[in-house]
């Protein structure tokens, strides 16, 4: 089994911004293709942007580029979204993902293998 645990979420004004980890733990736990989704009440998780095993490819959402950056940290376990230039409609909760396919782009939810439990992030207008 395999544990994610997300932490960094909380309140920040516009043009603000915030990091939020993911780390990673279990024994079966090896390297995997790490993402982020985020979800507001009512409406589906949506995709927000993935890296690959090695760290060396990253992907994300039309509506994140240039504001959001995904890192990992083997070493560590360890996944980060840096996200600079925060808007209100950034407001969600944001889930750590993991999945064994390489494809970065397409991913839907059901293909996800772990869910983290979800940090939220408000942005404040």
């Amino acid at each position: 089994q395999v544990q994610l645990a997300e932490s960094g979420g909380g309140l920040v004004q516009a043009g603000g911004s915030l990091r939020l980890s993911c780390a990673a733990s279990g024994r079966t736990f090896i390297p995997r293709t790490m993402g982020w989704f985020r979800q507001v009440p009512g409406k589906e998780r949506t995709f927000v942007g993935a890296i690959n095993r090695s760290g060396g490819s990253t992907a994300y959402a039309d509506f994140v580029k240039g504001r959001f950056t995904i890192s990992r940290d083997n070493t560590k376990n360890t996944v980060y979204l840096q996200m600079n230039s925060l808007k209100p409609e950034d407001t969600a909760v944001y889930y750590c993902a993991a999945k064994s396919s390489v494809d970065l782009m397409s991913w839907y939810p059901y293909e996800t293998d772990y869910w983290g439990q979800g940090t939220q992030v408000t942005v404040s207008s």
